[in-house]
């Protein structure tokens, strides 16, 4: 139990969901961009998800929970940038080139891009930290060289670039994530959540609009749809509060384990469920990456400050 009575075996349960249920987006991504042009359906999704934790919030903790200062609002706006457009909007485009386990694996550097972040900007991070970075800018050497093979591929195949723009968008994600920890923002938490998702899937349409995407939502799979609304209704509310939930409860150091372990998730269900395969030197990166992410999280519990490293994927 916890001070306030909680049970601690509810935390470690709303910590389950949010490993199952991160670690599966990756898949059910796969599903929806197979009907539905990634931007398009990133955007639409961030928007209703927005929409519903926005509604929430204003029947918990009324319209005050929504007041923040011009620099506040620019936090937020700054994270919806990096954080649902940048960050998962890139992972989806890359999607139609990329297995979903790949893709995950590649979004586990994260925590490893932050630690670089802060390096830049004065921080002295451990020496056990800069050698998990420097373990996982190798096992990245080798998942981004390893190149395509047989059932390795996303939707519509495979491309050279399609890894490396999933790089990119982890090196957004991280930068959003590290921004919003040294920038003033909104004292509630699920209200930058939501104005973050509010402003990230409103530049994702636009996006979408600009580059004349005008999908048939009548030809639409079910299955699609069903993999979106997953995304947008059960991904967006109820494991974005189950981490919450486990954050208020649990060591942040804890909470952070699942960098590493949703990414063995989102591999297993690729595997499993839409038959990817990966080569022997693609399995060998990836599980150079999950060790190097595994020593970061630890080398850094002692002196992490809220945030940094717990940090939410696409």
């Amino acid at each position: 139990m916890n001070a306030a009575g909680r049970p601690y075996s509810l935390a470690w349960a709303a910590l389950g969901v949010v490993y199952v249920l991160w670690g599966s987006t990756y898949l059910a991504n796969r599903f929806v961009i197979a009907e539905l042009p990634p931007l398009f359906a990133s955007g639409v999704r961030f928007l209703v998800g927005g929409s519903l934790l926005g509604l929430l919030v204003l029947v918990f903790s009324g319209p005050r929970a929504f007041r923040m200062t011009w620099p506040q609002f620019g936090t937020t706006a700054l994270a919806g940038l990096l954080l649902p457009a940048w960050g998962n909007g890139l992972v989806t485009i890359a999607q139609q080139n990329v297995a979903s386990g790949l893709a995950a694996l590649l979004i586990a550097s994260v925590p490893m891009w932050i630690v670089v972040l802060r390096a830049l900007t004065g921080d002295r991070p451990r020496r056990a930290t800069v050698g998990g970075v420097g373990l996982g800018v190798a096992g990245l050497a080798l998942l981004l060289l390893a190149g395509p093979s047989a059932g390795s591929g996303g939707v519509f195949g495979n491309a050279w670039w399609g890894p490396w723009l999933v790089l990119i968008a982890a090196v957004g994600w991280a930068s959003g994530t590290f921004a919003t920890t040294r920038m003033p923002a909104p004292a509630s938490p699920f209200a930058l959540a939501a104005g973050q998702m509010l402003i990230g899937g409103a530049i994702l349409l636009a996006g979408s609009v600009l580059v004349g995407d005008r999908p048939d939502l009548a030809a639409v799979d079910p299955r699609a749809w069903w993999a979106w609304a997953y995304m947008a209704v059960v991904v967006s509310l109820v494991a974005f509060s189950a981490y919450a939930y486990a954050l208020a409860l649990l060591p942040v150091s804890t909470v952070a384990t699942y960098a590493y372990v949703n990414p063995v998730i989102a591999v297993l269900l690729g595997v499993l469920v839409a038959g990817e395969r990966f080569s022997a030197l693609q399995l060998a990166g990836g599980a150079v990456v999950l060790l190097a992410v595994v020593v970061v999280v630890a080398s850094e519990r002692p002196r992490k400050r809220q945030g940094e490293l717990a940090t939410s994927p696409p």
